[in-house]
């Protein structure tokens, strides 16, 4: 059974043309009537099935207006790294004994973030933390001995970018409370990414095949790319 409050909803609304985003965003905020901050979510098809080899994704953006969301970051460093990472704002900093937690399967944190050397220990633990998403990976900025800088990133808000085996890739935009203009800064930037990335690999025919907006508990628009990606 269906709440009032979605039943208020517009229907049928993947029978709308697609517009850019700019014209969407008033109406998928007018749909945000729950009493919370929802999130303003992208969601992306890619074309992953190519003749030759499969699509897989996985890089990031920095968000340029941020994404409205504390992110809980541990780091597990050298001794002598510790206190540059409680300064720049990790939230759990350990060497040995905070890998220990972590076999015993404390993962109380959203991002991890190895220096280089810590990673020949880190990295027996693949089948704990690769499930989550939460091995640390240089590709991602996550794996790196400028710690400052990478936890600077990910707590302004650096977002990855990858797909499902479906083709499907999911994130948030920001918030309902965020202005259009943060909101378009923000889809400009993983456009921006999409792009580069499409350029990395040898895609035939467009990498996004299809593009919608929608909110945390809100009904989805088709978005209008702005340039063929």
């Amino acid at each position: 059974m269906t709440s009032k409050r979605y039943n208020k909803l517009p229907k049928s609304t993947k029978l709308l043309k697609p517009e850019s985003i700019d014209k969407l965003l008033g109406n998928v905020k007018k749909n945000c009537t729950t009493k919370f901050d929802e999130s303003i979510d992208l969601n992306l098809q890619i074309n992953n099935k190519q003749k030759k080899n499969e699509i897989n994704l996985r890089t990031f953006v920095n968000m340029p207006s941020g994404t409205g969301k504390k992110i809980k970051v541990a780091v597990v460093c050298e001794d002598s790294v510790i206190n540059e990472a409680k300064n720049a704002g990790a939230d759990i900093v350990g060497g040995e004994d905070l890998i220990e937690k972590i076999k015993d399967g404390n993962l109380n944190f959203e991002k991890l973030i190895s220096t280089t050397g810590m990673m020949i220990k880190l990295s027996k633990l693949g089948k704990i933390l690769g499930p989550k998403g939460l091995m640390p990976n240089p590709k991602l900025g996550t794996v790196t001995n400028d710690i400052k800088k990478a936890i600077t990133d990910v707590k302004s808000g650096q977002v990855e970018i990858k797909n499902d085996k479906d083709g499907n890739i999911g994130l948030s935009l920001g918030k309902k409370t965020f202005t259009d203009e943060k909101l378009l800064k923000n889809f400009e930037a993983v456009i921006d990414v999409l792009e580069r990335e499409k350029g990395n690999n040898t895609v035939k025919g467009d990498l996004i095949k299809n593009a919608y907006l929608t909110s945390t508990m809100g009904i989805s628009y088709k978005i209008k790319l702005p340039k063929n990606i």
